[in-house]
C-alpha cells in the first residue's frame, strides 16, 4: 500500500565525501547552504525510512531505464570513490556511469535505511506531459496492489539557469519559472505541475520536470504537502518535501 512520497535533489555535494571536507559559509551566503540541504534531505529520508518497507525512486535521464535491487555504484566519476547500493544483499561491481537519481538514491538509503530494498525507475526528460501522469498513476495502482508499506522517493532537480555561475548558466526567464515551480511543489498543485512546458522546461535546464509531473501523476486529488527545503543556492532550484495523499489526514 502506498502512503508517501519524499521529494528531494540530485546535487552529488550531498554527499560529504565530494566535498573535499570544505565547510562554512559561501560567499553572500550565512551558514554553509551544504550542510543545511544535506540535513532537510536526510530528514526527509528519513520520515520516508520510518513509514515504508520498500522504495520505488523516480528520476530522469537520457532515456528509460530500471535498476533493480541488486543495483551498485559509486561516485567514484564525482571524485570519491563512495560505494552505494539499492539493497543491503547487492553484491554486484560498483559502476560508476549509474544515473545521478541511482547513485543518491543508494547513498540515501544506506544512510537511513539500510534495511529496505530500492528499486531505480529512470524516466526520459523528453517524455510527454501526459505519459508522465499515466506513469504515476498506473505506478500508484501497482503500489496499491502490494501488500507492502510502499514509498515512493523522487529524486528531481528544478532550473540549472538561476545564476552566472549556474551550470547552464544565467536565463532572465528562469526565476518566475522557478518561482512558479516551487509555489506548485509546496502546494501540492497537480494542475500547476502538469502546466508545465517540457521544450521551455529544457531550455531552462529544469531536468526533474518529467520525475515533478509522474509525482504529480501519483495522486487523485492535490495532496498534502509538507516543504522541508526550497532555495537555489549555487543557481539551481532545490525541494524538498513529503508528500501523502489528502484522503489519509
Amino acid at each position: 500500500m502506498f502512503s508517501i512520497a519524499a521529494l528531494v535533489p540530485s546535487p552529488p555535494i550531498l554527499v560529504p565525501e565530494l566535498c573535499g571536507g570544505a565547510t562554512g559559509a559561501l560567499p553572500g551566503q550565512q551558514g554553509d547552504p551544504r550542510a543545511v540541504l544535506r540535513a532537510a534531505v536526510l530528514a526527509a529520508a528519513e520520515v520516508l525510512a520510518t513509514v515504508t518497507d520498500r522504495w520505488t525512486v523516480i528520476g530522469t535521464g537520457a532515456a528509460d531505464q530500471v535498476f533493480g535491487s541488486e543495483t551498485v555504484g559509486t561516485f567514484r566519476g564525482f571524485g570519491a570513490d563512495v560505494r552505494v547500493a539499492l539493497s543491503a544483499g547487492a553484491t554486484a561491481e560498483p559502476d560508476p556511469q549509474h544515473p545521478l537519481p541511482v547513485l543518491i538514491a543508494g547513498w540515501l538509503r544506506g544512510q537511513v535505511a539500510p534495511a529496505i530494498d530500492a528499486e531505480v525507475r529512470v524516466i526520459a526528460e523528453d517524455t510527454p506531459v501526459a505519459r508522465c501522469f499515466e506513469l504515476g498513476a498506473k505506478l500508484r495502482a501497482e503500489l496499491d496492489n502490494s501488500d507492502d508499506r510502499r514509498g515512493v522517493l523522487v529524486v528531481a532537480d528544478g532550473a540549472a539557469t538561476l545564476s552566472l555561475k549556474a551550470p547552464g548558466y544565467l536565463d532572465e526567464r528562469a526565476a518566475a519559472v522557478q518561482a512558479e515551480l516551487d509555489r506548485a511543489l509546496a502546494t501540492g498543485d497537480r494542475a500547476g505541475l502538469r502546466a508545465m512546458d517540457p521544450e521551455l522546461s529544457a531550455e531552462l535546464v529544469v531536468s526533474g520536470r518529467a520525475a515533478y509531473q509522474v509525482l504529480a501523476g501519483l495522486f487523485d486529488t492535490d495532496p498534502m504537502v509538507e516543504t522541508r527545503y526550497q532555495a537555489a543556492p549555487f543557481g539551481v532550484g532545490y525541494d524538498v518535501s513529503l508528500w501523502r495523499p489528502a484522503e489519509s489526514a
